[in-house]
C-alpha cells in the first residue's frame, strides 16, 4: 500500500474503535458516481451494503448529508430506517418520524420566488441549463451545457441576479449553482448530528466544495475524507466512489470486529 493508504488504514484502525460512532456521508460523488441527470444516480452497491452493515452495529449511526432535497435524497438512496438525512445542505434534516417538516416564513416564501423567477430567467436564456425547485431554495444546473464558457456565462448571470436579492445565500458547486433563503452548511448539519447523537468520533465523506464546511467542522480523532480531485481541507483521499466502497467495506468490517469485542 502507498504511504496514504497505510496512514487511512491507521486512521480507520482508530475512529472504528470509538464508543459512538457517526458515520456521515455524502451521496452525489460518494456514494454514487456523478452523472448527468441527478434522478438517474444510484449508490454503488458495495457502498450501500456497507451502509446498511454499519446502521445495524451497535453504538453507530450512519448519516447522509446532502445538498439534495430530502425527497430526491430518498428517492436516489433508499436509506435504511436508521439512517439519519440531511438535505439541501443542512436546510432540510430527518432525524426520527417526529421530524417537523421545513417551514419557511412568509419573508422567507417571498424571498424563495424572487430567486426562482431570477434563475427561470438565466435557465430560458441558455440552452442547456436545468432549474431544480428545493423547498428552501433553487438551484441552476449547467452540466448539460455543451461549452464550458457557455456555463460559466449563466453561472456567473444567475450569480450577478441573486446578489441583487437581500437574504439569499448562493452556494457553488459541481456544475451547480443554489439559492437558498435558509442560512445553513454541512458543517453546521455534522455538528448538529454529533450533539444529537453523542458521537465520540466522526467520520465524514464529501466530493464537493460545499462539503469543505464539513471537514472544517471534525475534530481532533474524526475522519475526513475527500472523494476525487481538487483542493481540500480533508486528511485523506480517494480518487473516486469506487474507490471509496473499498474504505467503506473495511471500516464496517472493523467496527463490526471492535463492537463485537
Amino acid at each position: 500500500m502507498s504511504a496514504l493508504d497505510t496512514e487511512l488504514q491507521a486512521a480507520l484502525e482508530s475512529v472504528a474503535g470509538t464508543g459512538k460512532l457517526l458515520v456521515a456521508l455524502d451521496f452525489d460523488g460518494v456514494l454514487a458516481p456523478l452523472v448527468e441527470h441527478a434522478e438517474d444516480a444510484r449508490p454503488l452497491d458495495g457502498s450501500a451494503a456497507a451502509v446498511r452493515t454499519l446502521a445495524s452495529l451497535q453504538d453507530t449511526v450512519t448519516a447522509f448529508i446532502s445538498g439534495r432535497a430530502l425527497d430526491s435524497l430518498r428517492t436516489v438512496a433508499s436509506p435504511d430506517p436508521e439512517t439519519l438525512l440531511i438535505g439541501s445542505h443542512g436546510a432540510e434534516t430527518w432525524t426520527g418520524p417526529n421530524q417537523e417538516p421545513l417551514q419557511l416564513t412568509a419573508e422567507q416564501a417571498q424571498l424563495l420566488a424572487s430567486a426562482r423567477t431570477a434563475v427561470e430567467s438565466v435557465v430560458a436564456r441558455h440552452p442547456g441549463c436545468r432549474l431544480e425547485h428545493k423547498p428552501a431554495g433553487v438551484v441552476l444546473h449547467t452540466r448539460s451545457v455543451s461549452e464550458p464558457a457557455a456555463a460559466a456565462a449563466a453561472t456567473e448571470e444567475a450569480r450577478r441576479e441573486l446578489s441583487l436579492l437581500d437574504g439569499v445565500q448562493v452556494t457553488d458547486g459541481k456544475s451547480v449553482l443554489e439559492a437558498s433563503v435558509v442560512h445553513t452548511n454541512k458543517g453546521e448539519g455534522i455538528l448538529a448530528l454529533r450533539e444529537l447523537t453523542g458521537a465520540t468520533a466522526v467520520l465524514f465523506a464529501g466530493d464537493d466544495v460545499t462539503d469543505e464546511r464539513g471537514f472544517a467542522a471534525l475534530q481532533p480523532g474524526d475522519v475526513s475524507i475527500k472523494v476525487g480531485d481538487g483542493s481540500t481541507a480533508a486528511a485523506y483521499r480517494v480518487a473516486s466512489p469506487e474507490e471509496f466502497t473499498a474504505v467503506l467495506a473495511e471500516l464496517a468490517r472493523l467496527r463490526a470486529a471492535a463492537v463485537a469485542g
